[in-house]
């Protein structure tokens, strides 16, 4: 699959089947952000919505920190989704400056003699938050500096105990289910953590993680009796950050993260849907990400609530995954 270079531009292509460019959404959002997807938009959780189509959203939306571009009012029945990248909650603190990742966020490590302006910098900020749709939001674990590492790790848990529990609340519905589960992944400070992969990195820890989560999920439609009846994609938001501490790995395309290069947007992506897609299959075809909103729309038998005053750049696909 072909994505944008980068994360959000990422997420805002496969919420709307447009261009990130078209939207604003085409930098990487850092607090504080003060932007974020506009709410003029029209994301697939609203088409689905109108064509019946029960709504969640759990873990990474990094769309922004402004009120409209919050999932639940995006479209999203329910959501609870961090702000912003993996990043602050990981090295914006003691432990991530003791580790030479940052300098100079927290107030004790500040080098005074040549701090020109100290406003800017993020001491406390709002990581993560939860709400329903035409509802306020709340906060839900704070980002003080003291425990924001230990909360950002309780919330990876967090949010694949919500994506499995909207499926096991929403499998006996009478209504079908878009979920859109982005899980937040690195967890790279290795204190507090145990290394138990043979690579021995905490890379390979979090990949380690996170297909166990994968297959929980798998588990849960198995165990509902819901699998066939659901198309499940999993990939990958943008090419490795080559620059990264060795942490990531090396590919045999040109460029990384950032860049537009095969290296930046070509990426892993898998679909699973017993009874339609044969186990084992391997395709040659490309789709885009953006690809994904247009056929969601269709197989959701939504075509005709896609907005008609903009330009979506999302093919439909349905004929590929037929």
């Amino acid at each position: 699959m072909y994505t944008e270079p980068s994360c959000t531009p990422t997420r805002a292509a496969a919420l709307t089947g447009r261009l990130a460019v078209r939207s604003g959404m085409y930098t990487v959002a850092f607090p504080p952000e003060g932007s974020g997807l506009p709410a003029e938009e029209v994301t697939i959780a609203e088409i689905l919505s109108e064509a019946g189509y029960s709504t969640a959203f759990f873990a990474k939306a990094h769309q922004g920190d402004i009120e409209e571009s919050y999932m639940h009012n995006q479209g999203f029945d329910e959501a609870q989704f961090s702000l912003y990248n993996q990043f602050p909650p990981i090295f914006w603190h003691k432990d991530g400056e003791m580790a030479m990742t940052t300098m100079g966020y927290t107030p004790e490590m500040t080098e005074k003699k040549y701090l020109v302006d100290g406003t800017w910098r993020p001491y406390g900020y709002i990581m993560d938050i939860e709400g329903k749709k035409g509802e306020k939001a709340r906060e839900t674990l704070p980002t003080t500096l003291d425990d924001t590492l230990e909360n950002y790790r309780k919330l990876i848990d967090i949010h694949q105990e919500k994506a499995v529990d909207f499926i096991k609340r929403k499998a006996d519905d009478e209504n079908p289910f878009y979920l859109a589960y982005w899980p937040n992944m690195y967890d790279l400070i290795r204190k507090g953590n145990e290394l138990k992969t043979s690579n021995s990195t905490m890379f390979a820890e979090n990949v380690e993680r996170l297909d166990r989560h994968i297959g929980e999920i798998l588990d849960e439609l198995e165990k509902q009796g819901i699998a066939e009846n659901t198309l499940v994609i999993a990939m990958a938001d943008n090419g490795p950050m080559t620059e990264v501490f060795g942490a990531m790995y090396q590919v045999v395309f040109n460029g990384g993260k950032g860049d537009y290069r095969e290296g930046g947007i070509r990426v892993a992506a898998f679909a699973q849907w017993p009874g339609v897609i044969e186990p084992g299959t391997v395709i040659g075809d490309i789709i885009t990400v953006h690809d994904l909103f247009t056929t969601f729309a269709r197989l959701g038998d939504a075509m005709e609530y896609i907005p008609r005053d903009r330009i979506i750049d999302g093919i439909d696909q349905t004929a590929l995954f037929l």
